[in-house]
């Protein structure tokens, strides 16, 4: 980001303040759903499982970015996929009923999950090949950020102030700062001025990836803090806490994530990156032992930084940087083909095998996405080289 803002800093700012806003209002809502389904709503693991499926949904439509960019601009659609994440927080703040519940989250997840890949695409476009890790972890990081703030918020109000005023708050500051970045055009400035929706054989790894990432972490974000609040009962003060940790740890592990890319390349890190999810997944299936537990939710969420090596894989084989946008929306489709049947599945065979199941499924879909990375390979003249700064 530091060579973004030197050549093209209004690009920068936007990025900046788009990405505080989405990532703080998506953490407040993140950290405080499983409870508030629980205790307000009283959802039981199947109910939670079909609306975390439900809630997927709108990242099957991710390939549409790549079609929506041809009349918008991707910043013009950060800008209203954020206003658009803000109405649905405040909606899910006013739930009273399960189809309440998941009207809000449905609305709340059309604006993440069409802001993640035109922001990742305007990013790519703008920074340089051998940048691009450093710039894409250093991007996560102050997303880190925003969400350390959010979850700390929550840890000092939720009990004063109550579920619903957060996500009544929270999500009318996210609808307008949408709308107020919505008029201005000085982020669009150094970008491609074509953009092409193209689908090619050659991305075929990046695409299965893309599929394979989705369902890993799916299995994890809808079971693993519903596991700490079914079973053991933590308030939304630890979770809230837990996240807070994530993000404080994450502010900085994502920078280190985007050097070590540069560094030591993409398979590499991806590779580390599944043999680690395996021993969490197992943790999760057969540790009983709370802080444990607690530990390796912070390190599935450290590894999950690793996923920007995808991007980037993507961004070293491209044939144009007019074809990223639409293959970067066809990630969010991809990986979500399967997030949307995974959470169903998962809540199924807890309930017909017990809580070790959801996670025994990770483990093996973490071991055939290690095996598929060794298939990896870049073109030498798009390897990241050493010594650049970002």
């Amino acid at each position: 980001m530091y060579e973004l803002f030197k050549k093209k800093r209004a690009l920068a700012v936007y990025l900046l303040l788009a990405n505080f806003a989405m990532y703080f209002g998506f953490r407040v809502w993140q950290a405080m759903f499983n409870n508030f389904a629980v205790e307000t709503i009283g959802v039981g693991p199947a109910e939670i499982g079909g609306i975390q499926a439900i809630r997927e949904i709108p990242g099957l439509l991710g390939f549409l970015v790549g079609f929506l960019v041809l009349a918008l601009t991707e910043t013009r659609l950060m800008a209203l996929s954020i206003a658009v994440l803000g109405t649905g927080i405040a909606l899910t703040g006013c739930a009273s009923s399960v189809a309440t519940l998941l009207m809000g989250t449905l609305i709340m997840s059309v604006g993440f999950h069409f802001f993640t890949p035109a922001n990742n695409a305007v990013l790519l476009m703008a920074v340089e090949k051998r940048s691009a890790p450093r710039a894409l972890g250093q991007l996560r990081s102050l997303g880190a950020v925003a969400a350390l703030l959010a979850t700390g918020a929550i840890y000092l109000l939720a009990g004063r102030v109550g579920y619903r005023p957060l996500f009544w708050g929270v999500g009318i500051a996210a609808m307008l700062v949408g709308m107020i970045l919505l008029p201005f055009r000085f982020g669009e400035e150094g970008l491609p001025s074509g953009r092409r929706v193209r689908f090619r054989r050659r991305y075929w790894l990046y695409y299965t990836l893309a599929f394979l990432l989705g369902s890993r972490r799916h299995i994890f974000t809808t079971f693993a803090i519903f596991l700490l609040v079914k079973k053991y009962g933590i308030p939304v003060q630890t979770t809230a806490l837990l996240y807070l940790v994530n993000s404080l740890i994450n502010t900085y592990a994502y920078q280190w994530i985007g050097k070590t890319v540069a560094r030591w390349g993409e398979r590499l890190v991806l590779s580390v990156g599944f043999s680690v999810l395996i021993l969490v997944f197992l943790g999760y299936a057969y540790i009983s032992c709370l802080p444990v537990l607690y530990v390796l939710f912070i390190l599935d969420n450290v590894i999950f930084g690793t996923s920007l090596a995808n991007s980037t894989y993507l961004q070293k084989i491209a044939l144009s940087e007019e074809e990223l946008t639409s293959n970067l929306s066809l990630q969010q489709t991809l990986n979500h083909i399967s997030a949307v049947v995974i959470p169903v599945i998962g809540g199924t065979i807890w309930a017909l095998f017990g809580p070790q199941a959801p996670f025994l499924l990770g483990v093996g879909i973490a071991l055939v996405s290690l095996i598929l990375v060794q298939f990896m390979r870049i073109p030498l003249e798009s390897r990241a080289g050493t010594g650049c700064t970002v």
